[in-house]
C-alpha cells in the first residue's frame, strides 16, 4: 500500500442494493479510518461531478448494475484513474449470468444447466405460461431457479417447484421487462470462494433456514451461519482451483468471490461470479479472511495492495 494515502470510496447509486452499498460503503470508511489513511465517501449520482484527481485510489463498493456491469470501470480508466476489482471485460462478462455461464461452459467449469428468455414480459404475451413451464419442466425437471440475468442479492430470484410456484414467482417478480434466466435447481451445499490477488481465501459455506441463500437471508436474517466449509483437503484444492479457473476465465482481476452449489455427489457447480462483492461487517470476503485469522482491515488491506 505504498503511496495510498487518500482512497476514493464511491458507493449508494439507484439499485435495489442501495442499503447494502451504503453499509459496505461505511464499513471501509470505517477500516480505513483505523488503518490511519484518509479516505472520502462518494455518492454513486455525484461522483462525475467530483475531481478524483486527489485521490490515489477508487474502492468500488457500489453494487448492482451501476458498480459491477463494468461502465463505471470503462470511465475510471478512461480517466486513467486507479480502482479496485476487474476491469470493463471482466465485468460485464460475469455481471450478465448468461454470458458468464457461456464462458463456463466453454471452459469445461461445471455449472448448472439453463435456458435464457431474452424478455420475460414479451415471452409471456406470445407465450402461455402453462407453455413455458411445461418447456421448462420437460427441459430442466421439476426444480427450477428464475434469476434475471442482471441483478444482485438475490433480487427477483425464485424457486419454482410447481406451476402454482411459476405463477406466484411471475407475480411477484419486480420487473419482469428483462432477461431472464432457468436454471436447474441443484440439492445441496451453498458454497463461496473468495479470491483477493490470485490467492483463494478458505471456502464459506452458508447455512440457512431459507429455501436459498437470497436477499432475506443476505442482509436481514439472523438465522443464516457462515462457516468454514467442512471439506477433505482434494475437495477444498478442487474448489479453489475451479474458483480460479472461473475468475480468470471471465477476465477478472483483483478479487472477486465465485458462488458455488455442491450436489449429493460432492460435485461442484458455479453459479456465479461477482466482482464486487459486499463488504459489511457480515459479508462473505471479510468472514472467509476471518478464518485465516485475518481482520477487516487485513482484508481491504489486501484488496487494495491487489488493486494497486
Amino acid at each position: 500500500m505504498e503511496g495510498i494515502k487518500n482512497i476514493a470510496i464511491i458507493y449508494g447509486g439507484s439499485s435495489a442494493e442501495r442499503e447494502v452499498s451504503i453499509e459496505s460503503g461505511e464499513g471501509i470508511f470505517n477500516g480505513l479510518s483505523k488503518m490511519g489513511i484518509k479516505s472520502t465517501l462518494i455518492e454513486y449520482a455525484d461522483f462525475e461531478q467530483i475531481s478524483l484527481d486527489n485521490f490515489d485510489l477508487v474502492f468500488i463498493a457500489l453494487h448492482g448494475h451501476e458498480g459491477e456491469s463494468g461502465e463505471l470501470q470503462k470511465v475510471l480508466s478512461d480517466r486513467n484513474i486507479k480502482y479496485t476489482g476487474s476491469s470493463l471485460k471482466g465485468c460485464s462478462q460475469t455481471w450478465n449470468k448468461r454470458i458468464c455461464k457461456e464462458i463456463l461452459l466453454e471452459n469445461h467449469i461445471g455449472t448448472p444447466k439453463w435456458i435464457s428468455v431474452s424478455n420475460l414480459e414479451t415471452d409471456l404475451k406470445s407465450n402461455s405460461v402453462e407453455g413455458l413451464y411445461q418447456k421448462l419442466k420437460s427441459e430442466m425437471g421439476e426444480e427450477i431457479f428464475m434469476k434475471p440475468s442482471e441483478d444482485g442479492s438475490s433480487i427477483d430470484i425464485f424457486k419454482i417447484e410447481s406451476k402454482g410456484s411459476f405463477m406466484n414467482a411471475i407475480n411477484d417478480c419486480i420487473n419482469l421487462n428483462r432477461e431472464f434466466i432457468f436454471e436447474e435447481a441443484i440439492s445441496g451445499k451453498e458454497i463461496t470462494v473468495g479470491i483477493i490477488n490470485n490467492k483463494c481465501l478458505p471456502p464459506v459455506e452458508i447455512q440457512t433456514n431459507n429455501i436459498f441463500y437470497n436477499y432475506e437471508a443476505k442482509y436481514l436474517s439472523n438465522e443464516t451461519s457462515l462457516i468454514e466449509a467442512d471439506l477433505s483437503q482434494e475437495k477444498k484444492e478442487e474448489i479453489q482451483q475451479m474458483a480460479l479457473n472461473a475468475f480468470h476465465a471471465c477476465g477478472c482481476k483483483s478479487w472477486a468471490r465465485v458462488d458455488f452449489l455442491q450436489d449429493n455427489n460432492g460435485n461442484f457447480f458455479v453459479i456465479e461470479i461477482n466482482t464486487a462483492p459486499g463488504m459489511t461487517s457480515h459479508s462473505l470476503v471479510p468472514k472467509a479472511g476471518s478464518f485465516l485469522g485475518l481482520s477487516y482491515e487485513e482484508v481491504l488491506k489486501n484488496i487494495i495492495n491487489a488493486s494497486l
